[in-house]
């Protein structure tokens, strides 16, 4: 097989039209950096209630309007629309399935007032995925490979082996399925199996049954041609281990001739501080003195006081378990007593906004709390940051990581995943890596590491050339493209 290939990219989000977190991202770069190399990529996603129409230019398709798909005993009715997803050197079209029942609603999976699921997850993605295959053959585009990405696009691979194999439109296609966080799963009650309209021996424990549940994500873990995840080590951690496999390790022990970890990349385009729009110093390895200019900006918009001695420590996160929120909060008062400032931008569970809240008031001269999403403030703390704290419990691949040695912010993170991929420990005698590490998930151990890097920030000479080092690092998506590029040729040539 040889390129071009086609290729339909799905995912519950993609930015900018919906995002949730890192895979918003990864469905955005990803398919623009496909299309570079020279693939035909076409991206399927939902048209939820609050994607605007008009600013996205987004129109229907009119020979595709109102296909009926089948939920259980019922039937929904799906139409489709279409826009591009233009990016700085190419575009990419996106299909939007659309349904105002389904997905008509504020919210990607949850109600923003409830902070509740909704209840019918189930139904919403079983039309989504079965959806896929009736535009397709509607469009006559039939892709070479269909790339799932997590729980929600699961029963696609299930759909093309077990109902639409024996059509020959669909007979040469193959599936990649690829794990961005194997913790979210999309389990639901095993009564719920009947309205895919699957036939029975899918839901077995060979199949899609998970410890008497019905499992999207095992669904597309067992169906799919090929596995892949977000990082080499996060590959190994999630198939030897239950803890952090979430009890699909078996699952992806039994596959691991067909499974593999490709590191994420990120788009220079928009996270580069030499062209930021959003960081009001450009700086470069050749201006580094410029970056400092980005700390005195924001610390002077919170009203905080700039030494320059004193180091910023940058964290933007969601504020779950999984980030190391319970670390942060532990280890706060000892932080505290460290001669630095913080900003923390992010949103999450509400007990870790209390604790959070808490902590700001205690200590309002040294700690900024922003309890928001805010892309322009991310930009921000990136650019003026002289550290950036990442300690997650796990952390499938990591995006902030990849932003900040970019930025010249050296992070101090956990050796798990993605983080363990991607930053090189900073080696004090030969000035050499690019961040700094701690093993144990405990907030002792993460106060060594940051100890470690604020002893080294004092040398500022040496810390310049750890900064230039981290600067230098390459993990655009052209590299991750090629790869998965030549994944699909593998694939196709079996």
């Amino acid at each position: 097989m040889t390129q071009p290939l086609n290729v339909l990219f799905l995912s519950s989000e993609v930015f900018p039209f919906a995002k949730t977190g890192g895979l918003a991202d990864v469905a955005s770069s990803l398919p623009q950096a496909l299309k570079e190399i020279g693939n035909d990529v076409r991206l399927a996603i939902p048209r939820y209630g609050f994607v605007n129409e008009r600013k996205f230019r987004i129109h229907e398709i009119i020979r595709l309007k109102d296909i009926d798909i089948p939920i259980g005993k019922k039937n929904a009715k799906l139409n489709v629309k279409s826009s591009f997803l233009i990016g700085e050197r190419t575009k990419v079209q996106i299909y939007f399935i659309d349904s105002s029942d389904f997905f008509g609603r504020a919210g990607i999976y949850q109600d923003p007032k409830t902070k509740k699921d909704y209840a019918d997850n189930d139904e919403r993605f079983i039309f989504y995925s079965r959806g896929i295959f009736e535009i397709l053959k509607r469009l006559g585009w039939a892709p070479h490979i269909i790339h799932c990405n997590d729980w929600q696009t699961g029963l696609v691979p299930a759909y093309l082996k077990k109902i639409y194999a024996s059509d020959p439109f669909f007979k040469n296609i193959r599936t990649v399925f690829t794990i961005h966080n194997v913790a979210y799963q999309g389990n639901f009650p095993k009564e719920m199996f009947a309205k895919t309209g699957l036939p029975a021996d899918v839901f077995t424990q060979e199949g899609a049954e998970f410890f008497d549940k019905f499992s999207f994500m095992k669904s597309g873990l067992v169906y799919s041609d090929y596995i892949t995840t977000v990082s080499q080590t996060y590959a190994k951690e999630i198939s030897e281990s239950e803890e952090y496999g979430c009890g699909m390790d078996g699952v992806l022990r039994k596959r691991k001739k067909f499974f593999t970890g490709i590191v994420n990349g990120i788009d220079y385009t928009i996270w580069n501080p030499d062209t930021d729009q959003y960081i009001p110093f450009k700086y470069s390895v050749k201006t580094l003195d410029a970056k400092v200019e980005n700390k005195k900006y924001l610390l002077k918009r919170f009203n905080k006081k700039f030494d320059p001695q004193i180091p910023l420590i940058g964290m933007v996160s969601r504020l779950v378990e999984q980030k190391g929120m319970d670390l942060v909060i532990d280890a706060f008062p000892e932080i505290m007593k460290m001669n630095v400032q913080v900003i923390l931008l992010g949103t999450g569970e509400k007990q870790y906004h209390t604790k959070l809240e808490a902590l700001a008031k205690k200590y309002p001269e040294k700690f900024i709390l922003e309890l928001a999403y805010d892309d322009e403030l991310s930009h921000l703390i990136e650019g003026a940051s002289d550290i950036f704290l990442m300690p997650s419990k796990f952390e499938p691949c990591g995006l902030n990581q990849l932003y900040s040695l970019k930025y010249g912010t050296i992070p101090v993170v956990r050796r798990t995943g993605g983080l363990a991929d991607t930053v090189k420990e900073v080696n004090p005698q030969k000035g050499a890596g690019t961040g700094f590490f701690f093993d144990e998930y405990k907030a002792e151990e993460m106060i060594k590491a940051l100890s470690k890097a604020l002893a080294f920030f004092g040398d500022q000479k040496n810390w310049q050339k750890i900064m230039r080092n981290a600067m230098a690092e390459d993990f655009s998506w052209t590299n991750s493209a090629r790869q998965y590029a030549e994944l699909y040729t593998k694939i196709l040539d079996k």
